[in-house]
């Protein structure tokens, strides 16, 4: 249990003492205090995690200490006590800035509770803090971008990250929206608090206010223990919510609520919770005709997107391309999955550096993942790349060319190919091992450009009984 220092404030002494009392029990130390005046004083030092707090006091109300205690910089997490539990005034609360709040008569054991979820909070904040400086100590930067947009692009989340204000990140799929959007929360006074990922269309949508808002043990009949929502698991860190545009909308006006209120309350349960999120989302779809087909309600797209990061795709950006291939490959080899550093073949790197790559740097990223797997040296070859990039190359001399367009020179390559396949393992007698070594390609290799042959219907001038026709 993480040492915590509580200030205990109420105006009648025998609640103050037993309070305390029950604090010192439990084993943390304790502070108290019997007006507004005292408590600042003790508060201004600067030592106190948690503040257990009257709201009414004979010179003031605790919801203006909490208000002035904030707005000096005061970390201290405040649990309201009050016999006035009426919504209004717990509401009121919240939005001051408390954590939450416990109505009178007091039980011991909820005071306790409260204390054990902030202590449990504060050294998950602190063990997370240590290792994020060992971490640092090693870190590399994510991606190489070395073109013009993407530089200005990192400018504009070095300007935003430091502040509260959301963020809505658009672009095409895969083109590292995610990566954004974890860079706003590293960069961010948030770094100590957790990122919070969640895909909103891959939610169904009867879970979607129990996944955002959290329930109690109960609510309804799937329910059988409490859930704290994604909102609370995000509090004082940041919550990601990508595929923003796949919301219905009954949910972006409960959405809306909590992003201005800053409250939200589990489903069965009659207590609100003051969050403190900040939100940035991500869509690859239009949003703005989506506002004007009713698909997405306006007051939500102009509060997401306070500021707007658009990412563009790698094929804006092909600059980019060689810096993030190489930084792939080395992240391979740092992280065990080769020996030895793994080289391209030339032409392997003019079909990469040409390809248009619709399905941007997750693409990237799953060719490289798959033609390390199946090389079988140190060079990547143009056998192990997928069919759709070797069908974009054209041997011309030796050189490889760009083929932007689908269409004659495309086909009679890939004809090419697998007569050229074909011819080897025939001359090879059938023997695929030697035929891939003639060939210069590895064994797997061989095979996957023999099935995609066949699938094709391109070996269907084979001779049936030819050992090129066993499988």
């Amino acid at each position: 249990m993480p040492s915590m220092h509580v200030l205990v404030l109420d105006d009648e002494l025998a609640l103050r003492e037993i309070l305390g009392a029950t604090v010192v029990k439990a084993g943390y130390s304790v502070d108290l205090a019997g007006s507004v005046k005292e408590a600042a004083g003790k508060l201004a030092r600067g030592d106190v995690d948690v503040a257990l707090c009257d709201i009414k006091l004979p010179d003031g109300s605790g919801i203006d200490l909490v208000r002035d205690a904030l707005a000096s910089g005061i970390d201290t997490a405040f649990v309201m006590v009050t016999a006035y539990g009426s919504m209004e005034t717990a509401v009121e609360a919240l939005r001051a800035g408390a954590s939450d709040y416990i109505v009178k008569p007091v039980r011991s054991e909820e005071v306790l509770h409260r204390l054990a979820q902030i202590a449990a909070v504060r050294g998950l904040r602190e063990e997370n803090r240590e290792l994020r400086k060992a971490v640092n100590t090693h870190s590399v930067k994510l991606y190489p971008w070395d073109s013009p947009r993407m530089r200005e692009l990192e400018r504009m989340v070095s300007r935003v990250a430091p502040t509260d204000s959301t963020v809505l990140i658009t672009g095409e799929s895969g083109t590292g929206k995610g990566v954004v959007a974890r860079t706003i929360h590293e960069q961010s006074a948030r770094r100590d608090g957790l990122f919070v990922v969640v895909n909103c269309s891959a939610i169904p949508e009867h879970l979607l206010e129990s996944e955002f808002f959290g329930h109690t043990k109960g609510a309804f009949t799937s329910a059988d223990r409490a859930r704290k929502g994604l909102f609370l698991q995000a509090d004082r860190g940041t919550l990601f919510l990508d595929e923003i545009g796949e919301l219905p909308l009954h949910m972006q006006t409960k959405l809306l609520h909590v992003i201005e209120d800053k409250i939200v309350r589990p489903i069965g349960s009659e207590q609100a919770r003051r969050v403190d999120t900040r939100i940035v989302a991500a869509t690859n779809r239009d949003l703005q005709g989506m506002v004007t087909s009713g698909k997405f309600r306006e007051d939500l797209f102009f509060r997401l997107s306070v500021f707007n990061i658009d990412v563009p795709p790698l094929r804006e950006r092909q600059g980019d391309i060689r810096g993030l291939i190489g930084h792939l490959l080395d992240k391979a080899r740092n992280a065990g999955d080769r020996s030895r550093p793994v080289s391209l073949d030339p032409g392997v790197e003019e079909a990469l550096l040409g390809y248009a790559w619709p399905g941007n740097v997750r693409q990237v990223e799953n060719v490289i993942s798959r033609a390390l797997i199946l090389a079988e040296g140190d060079v990547i070859a143009l056998g192990d790349l997928p069919l759709e990039i070797t069908r974009s190359v054209a041997l011309d001399g030796g050189v490889g060319t760009r083929i932007a367009e689908s269409g004659y020179l495309r086909d009679r390559l890939r004809k090419f190919e697998a007569d050229a396949v074909r011819c080897a393992v025939e001359e090879a007698g059938g023997d695929r091992r030697l035929a891939a070594q003639r060939l210069g390609i590895g064994l797997s290799s061989l095979y996957r450009k023999l099935e995609e042959s066949e699938r094709e219907g391109l070996l269907s001038g084979m001779v049936p009984n030819s050992p090129l026709a066993e499988r």
